[in-house]
């Protein structure tokens, strides 16, 4: 199995995630990850998503069956090398005595510390899934309490975009 991820522009309407989420479920392929938000346009949100397929005939159908829903309007598969970022909250349970160890680690990677409790440190860290699982393991040790992933987002790089956008006109001075 390999991991695809497909950037998906869709109309901002009721509904539109059950039927995507629908669409792979009864086609029997695993959503790895997905995140859905608006874009520039309040009208169209842009759904990524990181999805499993064994052939790449396979994912090739899960391509044409989006297609085929009426809400969807654009659909790309995002190259290696796209930029690709996710965010997680790690709660770490720390004393005075490990306190030290685990915000080097936060600034090692560099995290933020958002929370501090007595007894917990909640950390809250941007990047690549590698980043994320490096930090996360050096966490682990100290015992993570709670764990929260916001899912992959993504974008192609350079000027390349899914949308027809007008670049704005310079100011001439």
């Amino acid at each position: 199995m390999s991991n695809h991820t497909l950037s998906v522009l869709v109309a901002n309407a009721p509904g539109v995630l059950t039927r995507v989420a629908g669409l792979f479920s009864r086609r029997g392929f695993n959503i790895e990850s997905l995140t859905v938000g608006p874009t520039q346009d309040a009208a169209v949100s842009r759904m990524t998503i990181v999805a499993s397929t064994d052939t790449d005939e396979a994912l090739e159908q899960i391509v044409k069956q989006l297609n085929k829903l009426v809400e969807v309007l654009k659909i790309i598969e995002l190259e290696q090398g796209a930029v690709d970022r996710e965010l997680i909250l790690v709660k770490v349970f720390c004393t005075e005595q490990t306190r030290g160890a685990v915000l080097d680690i936060v600034t090692l990677f560099r995290a933020h510390t958002v929370d501090v409790g007595s007894d917990s440190v909640t950390v809250e860290a941007t990047g690549s899934v590698d980043k994320l699982r490096a930090i996360v393991e050096l966490l682990s040790p100290y015992g993570i309490i709670e764990l929260a992933t916001s899912g992959h987002v993504a974008l192609a790089r350079g000027a390349k975009a899914m949308s027809e956008t007008k670049r704005p006109a310079l100011a001439h001075h």
